[in-house]
Parts: structure tokens; C-alpha cells; sequence
């Protein structure tokens, strides 16, 4: 028994021996760490057709009323409308009777003169030989075709020139909206129509006169004007990164656009309105994301990618190898839809450049922004 035991200790220390000495010392298997690469976001120049076609959230408004200034001054001896009538421009609406001195030529020759004892009237001159004053009575007309909606003057009233003498309501509605920076550039082409979608209105109808005025100087930016006319051949993108669908109000208005309603169709003031304005399209042209070009109008920079950049066939999309530095380059632009952009000239289809040019804030994903503190409520 003493011997067996000693052989069963024995054993068990050769055993230990192996364990610490032998299979202790050799190289287990290699675990592979967490790792993670980078890819860069790649995006090919591709050909597409690109339509500049703004949306603008408007309203309806009615137009102000036209006041009617006094152009002769003397004694009102005729009155020829009363407030409430309708009027068309150039209507008479009441007579101003002028005395002129004895012996002199009156200076308004273009002024209806009648007798002395007919107010009123469209006679002649009244012959300076006769005895006694002579006058000249000229007409006030109306200054638009509406709704005399007042008329102050009374009859035997003395007036002054230039004094308001009542007002016409022409009884027609205009749309406006606001457009920011980013909207301006975009409509740089100054188109001469638009398409108007009413709220609850009658069916989209387009408006042939567009008018586009700067906030701050209040003039005219001349989308068409009262001419309608197109004064660029070639709208300019504003290559903002980040540049969304439409329609794009959300940025601080920097001017208003406006188009006339066309007679005959029926709108109330306060109704809202959406305004589609095309200002140009290009077929067949090369184009980048918005997202790709640093710039404004006319130039902008992109950033070809580095070398190595490979197509991924299960996305379409390309990602980017580390084997270089992005390179910027110069493009010229041309017309964005607010989300591709035009390049007139500096990139070629098919070349390789950055999605997001270097530094630009990231673009949230839906469902995946952080609304800040608080936003989610506490508990387990």
C-alpha cells in the first residue's frame, strides 16, 4: 500500500510538472480585437436633368386702393360720379373751374375749357375780349379701373394740386410669399410666369407676371416686372452644402415675390397659396449632390476623392480608401433643384469626389436626432 501511494503522488507531480512547464509555454491562439475603418463617402459625377423649380409658401392679398390726386387748384363745379360707382381709368370724376386773369393766355392748353356758364362741359376757350373773368376747367380722371370707393371733394370746395380727393379700389388680388438668400439665387434667371396652387381655391392657374423686390431696398429685382421679360440667359446655383428638397422656406427672408391674380379668377385675401416658379432647365448635364460643393454663385470647389476609391456594387455607391488626401478643385455651376447641382465646367462624368465637403456638419439621419437634455423622461 505505501508503495502504491507513492506511485499515485507521483504520477500527479509529473502531471503538474507537464501542466506549468511544458504545455505552459506554448503560444495560445491569437484573439483579434475590436477594430473599425473609415470609409470616406464617394459619389461619382453623373449626367441627369436638372429643372430649377422653386416652391414658395404664399398668401393672398388684396391690392391697396389708388388714391386720386387733385391736378388742378381752384373751386370743384362739377361733380361726375358718386362713391360706390364703377369706374374705368380715365373716367371723368369731377371739374375744377380756374379763373384766369384778364388779358392772359392760360398755360394748360391741354385742359377742357368751357364757357363761364357752362360747368361741365368740353366747349372751347372762352374768348379773352369778352368782359368779365375768364376760366379754364380741367377734369380730374380716375387713376384705375375698380370701385370708387370714396370721394371727398364737394361742390364749390376750393382744392389745392396734389391734394387726395378720394380713393379706387381696383378689386384685384395679388399672391406673395417670402424668399430667402438660397430662393434669390435660385431665381437669378428671373422667370416671367408662375403656377399658383390656392388653399381650398380653384384649380392650379398660372400668373404672368412675377415681380421680385429685395427686403431691405424695397426695388424691384426685375423677375419679370411689368414686362414679364427674362433679362439672363443662365440661372447660377447658390451651392449650399446641406441642401435640401423643396419647398425651402425656412431661412431668414431676405425679399418677397409677388404675381398678379389674372382677371376672372376667383380668390379671397387671406387664402393660402403654394407658388411654383421654374426659372430654367438643363438636360443631360453633369451633376454632383449639393452636398458635394463649397461656393455661391457661378464657382464653387469640390474635392476629388483620393486614389483607390472603389465602386460598391451592393449600394451603388463608392467608398473611399485612406491612400491620399482629398483635392480641391474649381467647377463652375450652373442650375440646382435643391438637391443636384449643375456642373458647367471643371468635373468630368464619371469622376470621383467627396459626398460632404471636409468640415461640414454632419447630416442628422431621420429618426436618429438628439432633441437635448430632458427630452427622454427618467426612470429605469
Amino acid at each position: 500500500m505505501p508503495v502504491a501511494w507513492l506511485a499515485v503522488f507521483a504520477v500527479i507531480a509529473v502531471a503538474l510538472v507537464k501542466i506549468a512547464f511544458i504545455d505552459g509555454m506554448k503560444p495560445g491562439p491569437v484573439l483579434n480585437g475590436p477594430s473599425a475603418e473609415v470609409a470616406i463617402p464617394v459619389v461619382q459625377a453623373t449626367r441627369a436633368t436638372v429643372t430649377n423649380s422653386v416652391q414658395i409658401k404664399a398668401s393672398v392679398q388684396s391690392d391697396a386702393a389708388v388714391g386720386v390726386r387733385n391736378t388742378t387748384a381752384g373751386v370743384v363745379t362739377h361733380l361726375f360720379l358718386a362713391p360706390g360707382d364703377k369706374v374705368t381709368s380715365g373716367d371723368r370724376l369731377y371739374q375744377v373751374r380756374t379763373e384766369v386773369a384778364a388779358g392772359s393766355t392760360p398755360q394748360n392748353t391741354s385742359s377742357l375749357v368751357a364757357a363761364a356758364d357752362q360747368p361741365g362741359g368740353a366747349g372751347a376757350r372762352q374768348p379773352l375780349n369778352r368782359t368779365g373773368p375768364a376760366y379754364t376747367y380741367a377734369d380730374v380722371l380716375a387713376p384705375a379701373s375698380g370701385l370708387l370707393e370714396s370721394l371727398t371733394v364737394l361742390l364749390n370746395q376750393q382744392v389745392a394740386v396734389g391734394e387726395t380727393a378720394g380713393t379706387v379700389n381696383p378689386g384685384t388680388f395679388t399672391v406673395s410669399g417670402s424668399v430667402d438668400a438660397a430662393q434669390q439665387y435660385r431665381l437669378l434667371a428671373k422667370p416671367s410666369s408662375a403656377e399658383i396652387a390656392v388653399v381650398g381655391g380653384p384649380a392650379p392657374f398660372s400668373c404672368p407676371t412675377v415681380s421680385l423686390k429685395g427686403a431691405a431696398s424695397d426695388t424691384s429685382g426685375g423677375v419679370g416686372g411689368a414686362s414679364g421679360g427674362v433679362s439672363r440667359s443662365v440661372p447660377y446655383a447658390a451651392a449650399v452644402p446641406g441642401g435640401g428638397g423643396m419647398p425651402e422656406q425656412g431661412g431668414a427672408p431676405t425679399g418677397t415675390i409677388s404675381c398678379a391674380v389674372p382677371s376672372g379668377v376667383e380668390v379671397f385675401a387671406g387664402l393660402g397659396a403654394t407658388m411654383t416658379v421654374t426659372a430654367g432647365q438643363a438636360t443631360d448635364v453633369v451633376t454632383v449632390p449639393l452636398t458635394s460643393v463649397r461656393g455661391s454663385v457661378k464657382e464653387g470647389s469640390v474635392w476629388l476623392a483620393p486614389a483607390g476609391t472603389f465602386p460598391d456594387s451592393a449600394t451603388g455607391s463608392q467608398a473611399g480608401s485612406q491612400a491620399g488626401e482629398p483635392q480641391e478643385r474649381k467647377v463652375q455651376l450652373g442650375l440646382n433643384d435643391g438637391s443636384m447641382v449643375e456642373i458647367v465646367s471643371g468635373l468630368a462624368e464619371g469622376e470621383a469626389v467627396l459626398e460632404f465637403i471636409p468640415g461640414a456638419p454632419a447630416q442628422p439621419q431621420p429618426g436618429q436626432q438628439f432633441a437635448g437634455p430632458g427630452s427622454y423622461p427618467a426612470g429605469g
